[in-house]
């Protein structure tokens, strides 16, 4: 062999080399989080109302995954419906620099610290109410349709398919919309169900059964209530009550209070529907956890080229609650109040 030829061979060879690197798909990258030692992290949900029952299932839940994942998961808030005490305690947390804050979003109010947060660097989750115009990464609650559909169902089919029923909410309000909706979805598919009458609550006990007495009063034929809430199911249950008229009229709430739960004890309520509340909390949590630490590679480096993996809504499971698994959400309430 000449020199000539072992000249072009080693070019051959050189260039074939170059194309199979060229061709060659690129490293991925580390695992984002891995050998990262994450104990000395903290994370704040900035709640409200945190004297309310309800909110003692999302505390014992947020407590739960910070122990999970192995960091600090604190909770803070006003004790009562209080929106500007709710700013401040969101603006002292971005003061604290945690790694993530869980906004309950319950007021445009605050958008702004939520995108205050997030030009400093603190992603933030919504919970239970969205603010979907804020510079949050995601939403973290029930889908409020749901919450209806699937109560509603349970109606129709307890009624065999017939039957008046009367709907008690707080009209005007999208939240409580988005549940009449939903169990007017699931009546529409039963013609022989008919929705005679919705009542306005407001939100208070003793309107709520003033409201639901007039409307047995005007509808002597009516087969179910069903609420939106807990005070519409409980308003329900005591006009039934008053009426003795229970276990021939069904009545379905919202939520899983102890009145509630108690009130399907003593047969006076039919069952209620229950958002997977320990559960929302810990998947916000982990959302904000996963955000920092554990991203999908979209691309080579998520942060440099602004392109964030992961989901932007995460919608929790509905469950229905009657006397067949009534025990075991009464022992949870007992677990989450101590």
């Amino acid at each position: 062999m000449n020199h000539s030829t072992i000249r072009t061979s080693i070019g051959l060879l050189f260039a074939a080399a170059l194309l199979l690197a060229a061709c060659a798909p690129a490293a991925a990258p580390a695992p984002a989080g891995a050998d990262v030692d994450t104990s000395g992290e903290e994370y704040i949900y900035v709640s409200m109302m945190g004297n309310l029952e309800f909110f003692n299932a999302h505390k014992y839940g947020w407590q739960w995954a910070g122990d999970t994942l192995g960091v600090t998961a604190t909770y803070v808030g006003p004790p009562d419906f209080d929106v500007n005490a709710q700013v401040a305690a969101f603006d002292q947390a971005i003061a604290k620099k945690p790694k993530g804050i869980v906004v309950f979003g319950v007021d445009p109010s605050l958008i702004p610290e939520i995108n205050k947060a997030s030009d400093a660097g603190i992603p933030v989750v919504t919970i239970l109410g969205d603010l979907p115009t804020s510079q949050r990464i995601a939403f973290v609650g029930s889908h409020q349709f749901d919450l209806g559909y699937v109560g509603g169902l349970h109606v129709a089919e307890a009624l065999g398919g017939t039957g008046e029923i009367a709907i008690l909410s707080i009209p005007g309000t999208q939240m409580f919309n988005d549940r009449e909706e939903g169990f007017r979805a699931a009546f529409a598919a039963y013609p022989g169900i008919e929705v005679v009458q919705v009542g306005d609550t407001k939100a208070d006990t003793a309107t709520a059964i003033s409201v639901a007495k007039d409307i047995l009063t005007r509808n002597p034929d009516l087969a179910a209530f069903v609420g939106t809430d807990s005070t519409g199911g409980i308003g329900a249950a005591t006009a039934v009550s008053e009426a003795g008229k229970t276990g021939e009229i069904l009545t379905v709430a919202m939520d899983r209070n102890s009145d509630v739960l108690q009130a399907i004890q003593n047969g006076t309520l039919t069952g209620t529907v229950a958002q997977d509340d320990a559960a929302m909390a810990f998947w916000a949590l982990q959302t904000l956890f996963n955000y920092n630490h554990h991203q999908a590679p979209l691309t080579t480096d998520n942060a440099a080229a602004n392109a964030p993996s992961g989901p932007t809504t995460v919608y929790m499971a509905v469950n229905y609650i009657d006397k067949t698994n009534l025990q075991y959400f009464l022992d949870a309430n007992q677990l989450y109040s101590q």
